[in-house]
Protein backbone atom coordinates (compact mmCIF):
# COMPACT_ATOMS: atom_id res chain seq x y z
CA UNK A 1 0.00 0.00 0.00
CA UNK A 2 1.06 2.96 -0.80
CA UNK A 3 1.68 5.84 2.34
CA UNK A 4 -0.80 9.03 2.26
CA UNK A 5 1.18 11.84 1.40
CA UNK A 6 0.08 15.67 1.31
CA UNK A 7 -1.84 17.22 -1.39
CA UNK A 8 0.14 20.47 -3.14
CA UNK A 9 -1.30 23.39 -4.61
CA UNK A 10 0.10 25.16 -6.96
CA UNK A 11 2.17 24.44 -10.71
CA UNK A 12 5.50 24.38 -10.94
CA UNK A 13 7.19 28.18 -10.57
CA UNK A 14 4.79 28.74 -8.06
CA UNK A 15 4.70 28.95 -4.13
CA UNK A 16 2.86 25.49 -2.69
CA UNK A 17 0.50 24.82 0.12
CA UNK A 18 0.70 21.63 1.27
CA UNK A 19 -2.29 19.77 2.73
CA UNK A 20 -1.72 16.85 5.33
CA UNK A 21 -3.73 14.31 5.57
CA UNK A 22 -4.94 12.71 8.95
CA UNK A 23 -2.45 9.78 8.94
CA UNK A 24 0.79 9.02 10.43
CA UNK A 25 3.65 9.99 8.13
CA UNK A 26 5.42 7.21 6.16
CA UNK A 27 8.35 5.70 7.69
CA UNK A 28 10.27 5.66 4.84
CA UNK A 29 11.04 7.67 1.59
CA UNK A 30 8.22 8.33 -0.63
CA UNK A 31 8.48 10.46 -3.77
CA UNK A 32 5.64 11.50 -5.98
CA UNK A 33 5.71 13.25 -9.90
CA UNK A 34 3.33 16.11 -9.27
CA UNK A 35 4.07 17.25 -12.93
CA UNK A 36 7.14 15.60 -15.07
CA UNK A 37 9.59 18.00 -16.81
CA UNK A 38 10.69 17.63 -19.96
CA UNK A 39 14.18 18.38 -19.71
CA UNK A 40 17.35 15.68 -19.14
CA UNK A 41 17.36 13.40 -16.33
CA UNK A 42 19.46 14.63 -12.78
CA UNK A 43 22.56 12.44 -12.45
CA UNK A 44 24.44 12.20 -9.59
CA UNK A 45 27.54 15.08 -9.41
CA UNK A 46 25.01 17.41 -11.31
CA UNK A 47 25.04 20.80 -10.00
CA UNK A 48 21.25 21.54 -9.21
CA UNK A 49 19.35 24.14 -9.62
CA UNK A 50 16.06 23.75 -7.71
CA UNK A 51 13.15 26.38 -6.15
CA UNK A 52 11.55 24.52 -2.91
CA UNK A 53 9.26 24.92 -0.05
CA UNK A 54 10.42 22.11 3.44
CA UNK A 55 7.33 22.19 5.46
CA UNK A 56 7.27 19.41 8.80
CA UNK A 57 4.77 16.51 8.62
CA UNK A 58 1.34 18.37 10.09
CA UNK A 59 3.92 21.31 10.96
CA UNK A 60 4.74 24.89 9.79
CA UNK A 61 6.93 25.45 6.97
CA UNK A 62 10.88 25.79 8.00
CA UNK A 63 12.48 27.48 5.15
CA UNK A 64 11.64 28.04 1.35
CA UNK A 65 13.06 29.55 -1.92
CA UNK A 66 9.95 31.16 -3.32
CA UNK A 67 9.47 34.12 -0.50
CA UNK A 68 13.50 34.59 -1.50
CA UNK A 69 12.46 35.14 -4.90
CA UNK A 70 15.71 33.12 -5.82
CA UNK A 71 16.63 29.45 -6.57
CA UNK A 72 19.37 27.64 -4.75
CA UNK A 73 22.07 25.40 -6.40
CA UNK A 74 24.25 22.27 -5.05
CA UNK A 75 25.88 19.09 -6.29
CA UNK A 76 23.43 16.53 -5.70
CA UNK A 77 23.91 12.48 -5.01
CA UNK A 78 27.24 13.12 -3.50
CA UNK A 79 26.02 13.66 -0.12
CA UNK A 80 26.49 17.30 -0.38
CA UNK A 81 22.65 17.44 1.12
CA UNK A 82 19.79 15.25 3.42
CA UNK A 83 19.87 11.76 1.74
CA UNK A 84 16.56 12.09 1.28
CA UNK A 85 17.02 14.98 -1.46
CA UNK A 86 20.14 12.79 -2.92
CA UNK A 87 17.55 9.72 -3.03
CA UNK A 88 14.75 11.41 -4.47
CA UNK A 89 16.17 14.02 -6.92
CA UNK A 90 18.43 11.76 -9.24
CA UNK A 91 16.70 10.43 -11.45
CA UNK A 92 13.92 13.32 -12.32
CA UNK A 93 13.42 15.26 -15.33
CA UNK A 94 14.22 19.08 -15.24
CA UNK A 95 11.31 20.78 -15.15
CA UNK A 96 9.74 18.10 -12.70
CA UNK A 97 7.90 19.50 -9.56
CA UNK A 98 8.50 16.61 -6.79
CA UNK A 99 6.84 16.27 -3.55
CA UNK A 100 8.94 14.23 -1.06
CA UNK A 101 8.28 13.10 2.17
CA UNK A 102 11.66 12.15 3.94
CA UNK A 103 11.71 10.17 7.30
CA UNK A 104 14.33 11.35 10.33
CA UNK A 105 16.68 8.81 9.09
CA UNK A 106 17.31 10.82 5.58
CA UNK A 107 16.91 14.13 6.25
CA UNK A 108 18.64 15.49 9.41
CA UNK A 109 18.92 12.69 12.01
CA UNK A 110 18.77 12.04 16.12
CA UNK A 111 19.96 15.60 16.45
CA UNK A 112 17.46 17.63 13.78
CA UNK A 113 18.18 21.50 13.35
CA UNK A 114 17.05 23.14 16.51
CA UNK A 115 17.01 26.38 15.30
CA UNK A 116 14.44 25.81 12.75
CA UNK A 117 12.15 24.18 14.54
CA UNK A 118 12.92 20.30 13.32
CA UNK A 119 13.28 18.19 16.36
CA UNK A 120 15.13 14.63 15.47
CA UNK A 121 12.15 12.88 15.14
CA UNK A 122 10.93 15.00 12.77
CA UNK A 123 9.47 13.79 9.21
CA UNK A 124 10.30 16.74 6.51
CA UNK A 125 7.93 17.24 3.42
CA UNK A 126 9.48 19.14 0.26
CA UNK A 127 7.83 20.55 -2.66
CA UNK A 128 10.72 20.88 -5.27
CA UNK A 129 10.89 22.39 -8.89
CA UNK A 130 13.55 21.11 -10.66
CA UNK A 131 14.72 24.18 -12.41
CA UNK A 132 18.11 23.14 -14.28
CA UNK A 133 21.49 22.07 -14.23
CA UNK A 134 24.54 24.32 -14.30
Amino acid sequence: MTAQLPEATGSFGEKPTLTFPDAAPPAELEVAVLSRGDGALVEAGDDLVVNYLGQLWNGPIFDNSYDRGSSINFPIGVGAVIGGWDQALVGQQIGSRVLISIPPHLGYGDRGVPQAGIKGDSTLVFVVDIVGVN
